[in-house]
């Protein structure tokens, strides 16, 4: 396990804030106490929580030629079948993972091929499992195709938490299931969109792994 380089900035910024903070409160209140014992505690959970949250595990990629393996790790909240308006303007399969705070954040590629399409929209910062929040959301939409009807539209979604999505492709790149395309910050989702003939591999509640968890299987 290592931290992602976008939280080393932050993670450096935020001791020096910590610090200040404690030796503020050391400067004017001396005397040690229960009140300052309960601070540093405070401080030094959330530094230890933003330092878990860029964490980036070493993980060996479930390769699946012919599968759709998860982007995220979270929990599986959405299976429906939905007409996706963006890219396909057909029915699809959606598949939901919602990333807790305390999940890994990274993204990766769900299969190989070459991306087609990639589109930001700002927006909202509703919870990332209201219903709306694939719709009104700052989200980040990337189309992966391996040809063959092997087609994936899978959204970053940014949550109630989430202020910033990551994301280090652009049209024309050469996408390898489980190499990392992006990350969202503190809580958030990915949707995936996937065809109606395609084998859905999870139930809602399911807790899935990024680079391990097959989602859906296409039909050969």
């Amino acid at each position: 396990m290592y931290i992602h380089r976008e939280g080393i900035k932050i993670i450096a910024v935020s001791t020096l804030i910590y610090a200040v903070f404690a030796a503020i409160l050391y400067y004017f209140f001396p005397t040690q106490t229960v009140f300052h014992y309960l601070f540093y505690t405070v401080l030094g959970l959330t530094l230890l929580w933003e330092i878990s949250f860029f964490r980036v595990p070493r993980r060996t990629v479930n390769r699946q030629v012919d599968s759709v393996v998860s982007s995220a790790d979270g929990t599986v909240v959405v299976i429906e079948e939905v007409f996706e308006p963006e890219y396909f303007n057909d029915r699809r399969k959606q598949i939901s993972v919602f990333m807790s705070p305390m999940n890994v954040h990274i993204n990766w590629f769900p299969i190989d091929g070459k991306v087609t399409y990639v589109k930001y929209h700002p927006g909202k910062f509703l919870f990332a499992n209201h219903p709306k929040s694939s719709e009104e959301n700052e989200r980040n939409t990337v189309v992966v195709s391996a040809g063959k009807g092997k087609e994936v539209l899978f959204r970053q979604i940014a949550g109630m938490m989430a202020r910033r999505i990551v994301c280090y492709v652009k049209k024309g790149t050469v996408a390898t299931q489980g190499d990392e395309f992006g990350l969202i910050r503190f809580g958030s989702r990915v949707d995936f969109f996937v065809p109606l003939s395609a084998t859905v591999n999870v139930k809602i509640g399911d807790k899935v792994k990024g680079q391990k968890t097959v989602l859906a299987t296409f039909q050969k």
